[in-house]
């Protein structure tokens, strides 16, 4: 398959149709299980995986930056934030892990079938109860693996789908210390006695099924471990770019939904005689915003394929500090430019607020530009090359 992310001839606009005519029949109200079942049953779900095959020095395919662009689009076109925030974490989160582990047959490969053709929903549930959602190596969430079987001890907060998820992918704590061999993932049944899930309490994002999860003395057969006792940490790193690019790969897909309302808007009301749209203060605030969504659709499209097929930290951070640094300054704007229309239901201002999750889900915007800095050099180098 041609390169074409890198050439910036990027094949999203071909994959969209497939997943827009998926949902197209599905209720303005249908929940995100409902949004899922549809997107796998259409094998969109399956087709977010490289046809070019696995990425090097790993056996399982990695997501395409464009198909996931497309389904991301498409989701996020129905309006409803949390359902696309719950989307995006599945597929871009919790699959590509259950993708990277899934042995021949169990449980686990289980998972990941179902999870694919939209029979079933799976919860990640790494933010802990007993330390800050930056602060994994904190985690509080222990797992203790013997020849009998795992037992599964603590809690889970801010998790998307928590509320609508058949399993929960849990990253959990086998010994003590904060180094990061000492963490796990389990698969966890949401009915398995012990698992408790209660809504999170926020008017934002209603549709994501936002929940908090309690793990009281869940035991499972051993065959739950997803991947290496150990890897737990290490296989996150390893997949948090591929959710990285999907937030600013919605970013996108947001900001332009909401910056070609406000253009219709502005065309419609008028000042002075004139409608708002022709005024140059108003011009050039909204031109700016449109520029800044631009390169930031522009870096995704440069470095989707690093971020996914190359595993490229550097290119993941850069892309979700972006992301961050985008989102809030032009929803804000645009809820400025609408005005009082702005504080309708569901209006530019509660859109904004939805989408702060954008700078604080996957790694504050702060903490991420500090891992920008890190990479500094490497950056520069890329620049003057």
């Amino acid at each position: 398959m041609p390169d074409l992310i890198e050439t910036g001839r990027a094949p999203t606009a071909r994959h969209r149709p497939r997943a827009a005519t998926a949902l197209a029949a599905l209720p303005a109200a249908a929940p995100v299980s409902e949004v899922w079942a549809a997107l796998g049953e259409a094998g969109v779900l399956a087709d977010l995986y490289d046809p070019a095959g696995p990425a090097p020095g790993t056996t399982a395919a990695a997501v395409d930056p464009a198909r996931l662009a497309a389904l991301i689009g498409a989701v996020d076109a129905r309006g409803d934030n949390g359902i696309t925030l719950s989307v995006l974490v599945q597929a871009a989160g919790a699959l590509p892990v259950l993708a990277a582990c899934a042995p021949a047959t169990g449980p686990v490969r289980q998972a990941l079938e179902e999870t694919l053709s939209g029979a079933a929903t799976v919860a990640l549930a790494a933010t802990d109860s007993a330390a800050p959602g930056s602060d994994l190596a904190g985690l509080g969430t222990e797992v203790d693996i013997s020849a009998d079987g795992l037992l599964l001890t603590g809690g889970k907060r801010w998790i998307t789908t928590a509320c609508a998820a058949d399993r929960l992918l849990v990253l959990a704590r086998h010994r003590p210390g904060r180094h990061f061999t000492s963490f796990t993932w389990v698969l966890v049944p949401a009915t398995a006695p012990g698992v408790r899930v209660r809504p999170a309490g926020s008017d934002l994002l209603a549709g994501s099924a936002t929940g908090h999860v309690e793990l009281d003395g869940v035991r499972l057969p051993p065959d739950h471990i997803v991947g290496r006792p150990g890897r737990g940490m290490a296989l996150f790193a390893r997949h948090m770019g591929t959710e990285r690019l999907a937030g600013a790969l919605w970013t996108v897909a947001l900001t332009s939904r909401v910056l070609a309302d406000t253009r219709e808007r502005l065309t419609r009301r008028h000042g002075d005689g004139r409608p708002l749209w022709h005024h140059d203060a108003v011009r050039q605030r909204y031109a700016a915003c449109l520029v800044q969504v631009r390169q930031l659709r522009a870096l995704c499209e440069s470095l989707g394929d690093r971020v996914t097929r190359r595993q490229d930290l550097a290119a993941a951070a850069l892309l979700k500090s972006a992301a961050g640094l985008v989102a809030d300054p032009v929803l804000a704007a645009c809820a400025q430019l609408q005005g009082a229309d702005g504080f309708a239901r569901d209006g530019a201002q509660t859109i904004r607020a939805e989408a702060g999750v954008l700078g604080i889900g996957g790694g504050v915007t702060e903490v991420v530009l500090a891992a920008v800095a890190d990479h500094a050099d490497t950056l520069l180098t890329e620049l003057r090359s």
